[in-house]
């Protein structure tokens, strides 16, 4: 049986992707409410949002592997017991998407000894300056004027297009995912800052190509603002109190994740690349013997 699915991914791959993979909007329709049952949170210190992104079942009743492929926000802040915990994941790889300023201000993760760090930028579009420059500001006026009336999410909005329009971030996507392809890999871990954006996308992606159905895709895209909520609250509330923001509500469109942000991103897929398929194959840059190797290696 496994022999004759690996025999259809050779002969079938195009045919099969590109029925499976085409958005429509007919899917955002049969989404479900967001749900983490299921999804395989690794509890840290330093860290909230890092979860295993194996286990979902696939449109054929297949399985994606657990143990190869993890999510994750920053990893700067883990404590010893967490890079125990990071230790025992027997990481080959941590891909970290997040951009200098974003260094700057947080600082390199804190790893185990063993895997390897690759610095893989991926632009946030200006969203952390952003929020630095509102928030620095000290100014409710300004702030208002920077986030208020839609504004926030609006810029979110442009952040999500960009990952269909920018060739080097489709280039960073693309090489991330070719990596998670090698046959017999390490495990992979990819992070950005809080783990939602560039790194749901991500997730997105690879559950998608995988076969796994969309309302599952999508509610564990939407899973981060569970994982996140009570931390951003806690960042909220303290800018509340150390007088940096009369209203730090303001800044919840960033903080969060929202159907509308990831729909921009396939809207803008759509209108560029027509279908997943070929925004794969032809905006990243991935050829059928990659997407095989990635049914192969990560499906069972």
């Amino acid at each position: 049986m496994h022999l004759s699915r690996r025999a259809l991914l050779s002969t079938a791959t195009a045919t099969v992707l590109t029925a499976a993979l085409a958005p429509t909007a007919a899917a955002a329709h049969r989404r479900t409410a967001v749900t983490t049952a299921g999804i395989r949170h690794i509890p840290l210190q330093g860290a909230v949002n890092v979860r295993d992104v194996g286990g979902y079942l696939t449109y054929t009743g297949d399985r994606v592997r657990q143990g190869l492929v993890y999510r994750a926000d920053a990893l700067n802040k883990l404590t010893n017991a967490d890079i125990t915990t990071v230790a025992g994941l027997n990481l080959g790889t941590v891909v970290d998407f997040r951009i200098p300023l974003e260094l700057q201000y947080d600082g390199p993760d804190r790893l185990p000894a063993g895997p390897a760090a690759v610095s893989r930028q991926i632009t946030d579009n200006g969203l952390f300056g952003q929020l630095l420059a509102a928030i620095g500001s000290r100014d409710p006026v300004r702030q208002e004027q920077m986030l208020g009336n839609g504004r926030a999410a609006a810029f979110m909005r442009e952040v999500y297009r960009t990952f269909v329009t920018s060739a080097a971030n489709r280039a960073a996507f693309g090489a991330t995912l070719r990596d998670l392809a090698r046959p017999g890999a390490a495990p992979l871990l990819y992070h950005c800052t809080s783990g939602k954006d560039r790194t749901g996308w991500t997730t997105y992606l690879l559950l998608t190509s995988l076969g796994v159905p969309d309302q599952w895709a999508v509610s564990d895209y939407l899973a981060s603002n569970t994982f996140r909520a009570a931390y951003d609250a806690k960042v909220r509330e303290g800018l509340k109190q150390g007088g940096l923001m009369q209203n730090p509500d303001l800044i919840i469109p960033l903080q969060e994740v929202r159907q509308e942000y990831l729909d921009t991103a396939l809207t803008e897929l759509r209108s560029a690349y027509g279908t997943m398929f070929r925004y794969l194959t032809t905006g990243l840059g991935l050829d059928l013997p990659t997407l095989t190797a990635l049914q192969n290696r990560l499906v069972s």
